[in-house]
């Protein structure tokens, strides 16, 4: 009898051995397990932010205007015939008039390049630019007309006035801060972009040029 109770408790030790050691071995798997996976999900974000992967919404906006401004321009029409060098009397036509033109200047949005360091977001922006100049017709002013019937205004004359009037529109806007208030304004775009995918909190951005 006491043979047999020695032998049962040998085997129950031998049993509660190999379960302990089973039981080891799981959980040693289950720890290799959850490791493997970290690293996995680990390696996949960094590739992820080094291949630029991450979608922050401003990728597929296209071309976009980030300022706008209007010019009311004064633009004179002056032919006369001459002769000589001199104007020959009564070929003069002479117009003065304004127009108010609407300037809108941006980035095509699809040309910013981005990429993820550490706690710093580089973006690189491309050149600010002049996307559309219209000319208001309805603000069209006239403050001298005088026209000879020996010597018309054409409208090539005419056209070629209207081409200056905008270009001079362009050149005032831009001497006024049009393209740095559109640099400024499109940071401000983009910075909203990207909080809602990084804790600007802890990410620096830095906006340079492309």
């Amino acid at each position: 009898m006491q043979e047999n109770a020695t032998k049962k408790k040998k085997n129950n030790r031998f049993r509660e051995m190999v379960s302990n050691l089973f039981a080891k071995r799981i959980i040693m798997l289950l720890v290799l397990l959850i490791v493997i996976v970290l690293i996995i999900i680990g390696v996949r974000r960094v590739v992820s932010f080094d291949n630029q992967t991450t979608k922050i919404g401003f990728e597929d906006i296209g071309e976009i205007a980030t300022q706008s401004a209007y010019c009311t321009q004064v633009s004179v029409t002056d032919s006369s015939r001459k002769l000589f060098g001199a104007k020959i009397p009564f070929t003069q036509s002479k117009y003065i008039y304004s127009y108010g033109v609407i300037i809108k200047a941006g980035f095509n949005f699809e040309e910013i390049e981005w990429s993820e360091k550490e706690n710093t977001i580089e973006v690189k922006l491309p050149e600010t630019k002049i996307l559309s100049s219209e000319i208001d017709t309805d603000s069209f002013k006239v403050y001298h007309e005088e026209e000879s019937i020996f010597n018309q205004v054409t409208l090539e004359e005419n056209n070629t006035a209207l081409k200056e009037l905008k270009q001079e529109a362009e050149e005032e806007a831009v001497a006024n801060g049009l393209l740095d208030n559109a640099r400024s304004n499109a940071e401000a775009i983009l910075t909203g972009f990207f909080g809602q995918v990084y804790d600007l909190d802890q990410y620096k951005i830095v906006y340079e040029d492309k």
